[in-house]
Formats: C-alpha cells, sequence, structure tokens
C-alpha cells in the first residue's frame, strides 16, 4: 500500500459501530424464538453447536457483504442486476423476495404474538400495529436516528435474556461442550436447518452491503482499505453479541422445558409454561424482549425488502419514493392472510426459517463470484484464505440442505 495504517481511533471507531447491529437485530428475530425454542425443549443443549457454526460463517459472510458495498459503493442487490445476465438475475431475484416474504411472515408474527402477551392484543392488531411502527420509523425517521433506535431495542432483548439465564440456572458443565461439539441426526436436522436459516440470513446479507453506505470509506482504495478494520470491528462484534442471544434462547428452553419434559408446540405455549416453572419476571421479560425483537427486525427485514426490490428493478433506493414505500408495505401481505386465517403460527415461523436456508446458496454463490472477481473488487478482491472459507461454508449449506430433503422424504421430522 501506498500509505501505511493510522493508528487507531476509539472516537472514530465508535463513530463507525452501528451497520453490523441493524444485522444482528435481524438474526434474533422471532424466527429465531420459534426455532431456538423447538430445539432447547427437544434436544436440550444439543444443538447449540449450530448456534456457534452459524456465528462463525456470519462473520465471513457479512464482512464479504459489506466488504462489497465498501468497494463498489452498490448494494449485491444492484451489483447482480449489473454484473449478471438478465435471466440469471431475474431467477435470484425472485428466489430472494421469496425469502423476504418468508422473513416478513416469521417478524410480523413475532411481533403480533409479543403485543398479545404483553397487552392481550388479537393478533391480526398485533400485527397491524407492528407494520404501522415499522412503517414510521422507517419512513418518517433519518437513517441514524433508526440505527440508534435499533441498537437501543438490541440492548433490551440482551439484558432480558442476560436476566433469564441468571434465572433458570443453567447446567454449565452439560452445555459449554455442546456449544462446540457438533451433534445431529434425522431426528433434528429440521430443526438444525431452521436455526441455521434463522441466523445466517439471506435478506441480511443484501441489507448489510447496503447501510454500509451509511459511513464514509474515503474515495481512493488506501482510504477505503485503512477504515476496513473498522468495519470488521463492528461485524466481529456485533456478531458476537447475536451469538450470545441466540445462545442464550437454547439455554433458557433446554433449561426450563427440556429438564421438564415438556413438549413447547408455540411461542405463547413457551410464555405461559415460562411463567410457573421460572417465575412471573422470567415470563414477563420474554414478552417484552418479543416484542422488541418483533418490531427491530420487522424494521430491518423491511429495509431489506425494499432494498431488494428498488435494486434489483434499478430504481433508486430512496424511502421518500412510491416504489419503496410499496415495497415495504408489499412482503406483509401473506403474513396477514396467514394470520387471519389462523393457521399454526408456530410451525409457520419455523417453515419460514428452513426457507431462509434453502435460499442461503442462490445469495452466497453471487456473493463469492462477485467478491472474487478483481474487476468488481480491485484491491478487495477476495484473498484464497477467505474465498475458501466462504465456499466450504457454502458446501456446508448445501449438503445440509440436501439431507434435510433426504430425511423430509425418507419421512424424518
Amino acid at each position: 500500500m501506498a500509505t501505511g495504517k493510522k493508528g487507531f481511533s476509539l472516537k472514530q471507531f465508535l463513530s463507525f459501530l452501528g451497520p453490523g447491529f441493524l444485522v444482528t437485530v435481524g438474526f434474533i428475530d422471532p424466527g429465531n424464538w420459534a426455532t431456538n425454542i423447538e430445539g432447547g425443549s427437544q434436544f436440550g443443549y444439543q444443538l447449540l453447536w449450530v448456534i456457534t457454526l452459524s456465528t462463525l460463517m456470519l462473520i465471513v459472510i457479512q464482512h464479504m457483504a459489506a466488504k462489497l458495498g465498501i468497494a463498489t459503493g452498490k448494494s449485491l442487490a444492484v451489483n447482480i442486476r449489473e454484473r449478471f445476465p438478465a435471466p440469471v438475475s431475474a431467477f435470484l431475484g425472485m428466489t430472494i423476495v421469496i425469502a423476504c416474504v418468508a422473513t416478513d411472515v416469521a417478524e410480523l408474527i413475532g411481533g403480533a404474538i409479543g403485543f398479545n402477551l404483553l397487552f392481550g392484543l388479537p393478533l391480526w392488531a398485533g400485527a397491524l400495529l407492528t407494520v404501522f411502527l415499522e412503517v414510521f420509523l422507517i419512513v418518517s425517521q433519518r437513517y441514524h436516528r433508526l440505527e440508534t433506535i435499533i441498537v437501543g431495542f438490541l440492548g433490551v432483548i440482551a439484558c432480558c435474556y442476560a436476566v433469564e439465564v441468571w434465572i433458570v440456572k443453567p447446567d454449565w458443565a452439560v452445555l459449554a461442550p455442546a456449544m462446540v461439539i457438533p451433534h445431529v441426526n434425522r431426528s433434528s436436522i429440521y430443526i438444525a436447518m431452521a436455526i441455521l436459516g434463522a441466523v445466517v440470513m439471506p435478506h441480511n446479507i443484501f441489507l448489510h452491503s447496503n447501510v454500509i453506505h451509511s459511513r464514509k470509506w474515503g474515495i481512493s482504495e488506501d482510504e477505503k482499505m485503512d477504515l476496513l478494520r473498522y468495519e470488521k470491528y463492528d461485524t466481529l462484534f456485533a456478531m458476537i453479541l447475536g451469538w450470545v442471544v441466540n445462545s442464550a434462547m437454547i439455554i433458557v428452553a433446554a433449561a426450563v422445558f427440556s429438564k421438564n419434559q415438556l413438549v413447547v408446540t408455540s411461542i405463547e405455549q413457551a410464555s405461559a409454561t415460562l411463567r410457573p416453572l421460572a417465575g412471573p419476571l422470567a415470563g414477563l421479560l420474554f414478552a417484552i424482549a418479543l416484542v422488541f425483537a418483533g418490531v427491530g427486525s420487522s424494521i430491518t427485514s423491511s429495509m431489506a425488502e425494499a432494498n431488494v426490490i428498488t435494486g434489483f428493478l434499478g430504481k433508486p433506493e430512496d424511502p421518500r419514493s412510491l416504489l419503496y414505500r410499496i415495497a415495504v408495505f408489499v412482503t406483509a401481505i401473506p403474513s396477514f392472510i396467514i394470520i387471519l386465517l389462523s393457521m399454526d403460527t408456530f410451525k409457520i415461523l419455523i417453515f419460514s426459517q428452513v426457507v431462509l436456508s434453502i435460499q442461503l446458496p442462490f445469495t452466497l454463490i453471487p456473493l463469492l463470484i462477485l467478491c472474487r472477481s478483481r474487476n468488481v473488487m480491485g484491491a478487495f478482491r477476495s484473498g484464497p484464505g477467505e474465498f475458501i472459507a466462504a465456499g466450504i461454508i457454502s458446501v456446508i449449506v448445501i449438503a445440509l440442505n440436501l439431507y434435510l430433503l433426504y430425511s423430509t422424504l425418507a419421512g424424518g421430522n
């Protein structure tokens, strides 16, 4: 490099924190609650390793997505539209829109359930309130103020779960090895896949490549390369916080439900059962955290959806434009239909996460191709180590998808 790195600046470091935390609130959403409760109640601490593995995968992938945005000045959606043949771009666009719909189903249902648990609102009213809050905050607020609100939501969720873990007193000697030692079979593969889909989320990859533009990365490659370390810190710290919260979800479910041999079939049942087993405070914290998770993740998923739709259509990503506002609303329609039809919300939540996991290769592969291209990335091009790591991640995701399909067809869960 023509110029060496400047010294570390705490003030500058703090100014670059934020984009990664928007991604984090997206993978501690209500879909995670459903999959983690299911995993913890059915299999105890056994699937904690999935959270660890998926978080390590997430750090690599989200860093690549952010780096793509910094290097090109464009989001992943725009890069795919401009760099891939039109039929391929159209196919990839359709798959991510489907994944966004699945995401919105999870977020709105979760918010609706949270408002129901706290205030007794019917699900349709809770979903409507969630949509109103997300649209109001997205359309009326400036980005940095919205980012501060989301980080505040994340802090509330983390504090609630920290207290819950303290209340339930888990078996640390059993859970510590489970965080790093893989254990999966035909009966648990469906939930393991759902957990993976709930952590490594396609829409978050698109979102990160877009919101990273909220910071000033300089003009020259030297300037951008020097500041890239702050993006790494932001991504790393945010993902680790997400790992702690997601692990806490499984730990609480395992310590309360699995320990008492209870089969939990809904988030509402989890809340109702948590109160007598762990105390009213645990139940209250559960509901509060769920509301903040539902509303917060709805905001970030709607931002991602609008970015995907406008990016693939080649339109400006302007919250004041009519298309952007329509995009915020359109993917909420299936969620209202599901709620109005009184479908099994818990099963829908889990299934939505599996949809995300199945779509994930169609986001990862284009990301790898773009990040490995010198024409696209210049000096930011992925080196052999990063590219191999991301390739291994993609192979793992595809292999798990094939195993899920085999287990389903063979009569597994």
